[in-house]
């Protein structure tokens, strides 16, 4: 069982990575998921997977990775402020490797800590409490995670 952040945020080994990449957001009602591009290190919020005690409809899941064909899959680890496990935290990780096995694709960890509060302020930001709604917290959740992971990780993209 992984003990240090580090340890909860690693699923694969980063590799060097040139095109499309899949930011998720997972969550137990709703999943986030965006997309992005190594090249221009931007990524866009895509859609909303609901989920049922976070298992979503995998059949959606599959038609957007056909779809868009990522190379990499980044999922957002929730993890307590001390950077410490939280039961969320054992349920992503599940979810990640759930999505390692059916996609036969690369799987990296990101912290996510402050994500969602980060999508509420930029959101309020725009047009106060009338701009939040959760259904686009979770797709912009996975954008920040995305980019996020892809600035962090700029030595392993191949520009």
């Amino acid at each position: 069982m992984p003990k240090s952040t580090s340890e909860l945020l690693i699923i694969d080994q980063p590799q060097h990575y040139n095109g499309i990449l899949m930011g998720i957001d997972f969550g137990l009602r709703r999943i986030g998921v965006a997309v992005g591009q190594t090249l221009t290190q931007n990524a866009n919020p895509l859609k909303i997977i609901p989920a049922q005690k976070g298992v979503p409809d995998w059949n959606l899941f599959e038609k957007l990775i056909k779809e868009w064909r990522p190379i990499a899959l980044i999922v957002g680890i929730p993890l307590n402020m001390d950077g410490t496990a939280q039961p969320m935290t054992h349920k992503a990780r599940a979810f990640a490797l759930q999505l390692k096995i059916r996609f036969k694709l690369p799987v990296h960890g990101m912290d996510e800590r402050l994500t969602s509060f980060e999508v509420r302020q930029n959101l309020f930001d725009q047009g106060g409490y009338r701009a939040i709604q959760k259904s686009e917290i979770d797709a912009l959740a996975a954008k920040i995670i995305l980019e996020e992971w892809m600035r962090i990780h700029q030595s392993d993209i191949t520009l």
